[in-house]
């Protein structure tokens, strides 16, 4: 007997979130009848978003989506999922070296709490070179990450790194 999938769990540190990510988002969307995506408050790292920014950015991208909603954990990924009743992590695959990491996590994860299963969606392939850390970096630089990042988050990098346009 198997379990139904209600919930899944899009985790992450979506700092910022991409195009990539959203992609994931709107596709997680079409196969589950709720997603959840949830921001990783993780204290070892110097994030350029705060945890706040990050969920407001997120929460305005993911809008369209119906059955899609935003929130924050800390902690153990899994654990969180049990206690949101989530039955699937899903995880977004750019290249081989992704599958490496990926599946690893996904042992690990099964192995503390088997009811959560780890489902893997390879990125379209016009997504499949964008990161979050290349979107900050060519930002940091005054570079356009238009292509990269849905307009809120443009705006969101000018701003941080000081070189928001005049107004017209």
């Amino acid at each position: 007997m198997s379990a139904e999938v209600e919930l899944a769990l899009y985790a992450g540190s979506f700092d910022p979130p991409t195009y990539g990510h959203l992609d994931l988002v709107e596709r997680a969307s079409k196969l589950f009848p709720r997603v959840l995506v949830a921001v990783g408050h993780n204290t070892q790292r110097s994030p350029l978003f705060t945890l706040e920014e990050r969920l407001e950015l997120l929460r305005g991208v993911c809008r369209p989506f119906s059955n899609v909603s935003v929130d924050s954990f800390q902690g153990l990924l899994v654990d969180y999922g049990k206690r949101v009743g989530a039955r699937v992590i899903v995880r977004g695959l750019r290249a081989g070296t992704d599958f490496e990491y990926e599946l690893q996590i996904a042992h690990a994860n099964a192995d503390l709490r088997p009811e959560i299963d780890t489902v893997f969606l390879p990125t379209r392939t016009n997504y499949g070179f964008i990161s979050a850390s290349l979107v900050r970096e060519i930002s940091s630089h005054g570079g356009d990450v238009s292509r990269y990042a849905p307009p809120s988050v443009c705006v969101a990098l000018e701003h941080k790194f000081g070189k928001a346009k005049p107004p017209v």
